[in-house]
C-alpha cells in the first residue's frame, strides 16, 4: 500500500474519475470540519480531536471501481434516502462511481449530523 503524506498526494494518485469524485466532496467536507483532514491508515480521514484518528468523523476511501465516502457512526445518523449502507460495527457509507452519485444537499445534511455525534457536548 502507498502511503500519503498529505489528502492532496491521495487524490493525486486517483485515476480521473475518481479524482472528480473526490474533488467535488472536498469543499462539502472543508465546509463543516474545515480544516480536520489528514491522511489516517493511508486514506483521507477527517477528525474532530487533536490527532488524526481521534473522534473520526467520516472519511473518503478509493477502491477499483468507487470512492467511498463513510461515516465512522454512520448507522447512528437519521437518512431517509435510504443511501447510506452499513458498514462494521456502527459506520456507514455510500459508495460513488460517478460525479452525478453526489447529492451536495443531502451529503451536507449527513456531514452536519456525523459532525454532531461527535462533538463534544457543553456542561
Amino acid at each position: 500500500m502507498a502511503k500519503f503524506a498529505t489528502i492532496e498526494d491521495y487524490l493525486a494518485s486517483l485515476p480521473e474519475s475518481q479524482s472528480e469524485i473526490a474533488g467535488k466532496l472536498l469543499p462539502l467536507i472543508e465546509q463543516v470540519l474545515p480544516g480536520a483532514g489528514a491522511v489516517w491508515q493511508g486514506h483521507p480521514v477527517w477528525s474532530l480531536g487533536s490527532a488524526p484518528g481521534k473522534s473520526p468523523v467520516c472519511y473518503l476511501k478509493a477502491f477499483s471501481a468507487y470512492v467511498t465516502f463513510g461515516f465512522w457512526r454512520g448507522q447512528e445518523i437519521t437518512d431517509p434516502s435510504g443511501r447510506l449502507e452499513p458498514g462494521a460495527r456502527v459506520m456507514a457509507g455510500v459508495k460513488l462511481r460517478a460525479l452525478s452519485d453526489i447529492d451536495t444537499d443531502l451529503f451536507i445534511t449527513w456531514l452536519h449530523r456525523a459532525r454532531d455525534l461527535e462533538a463534544p457536548t457543553g456542561d
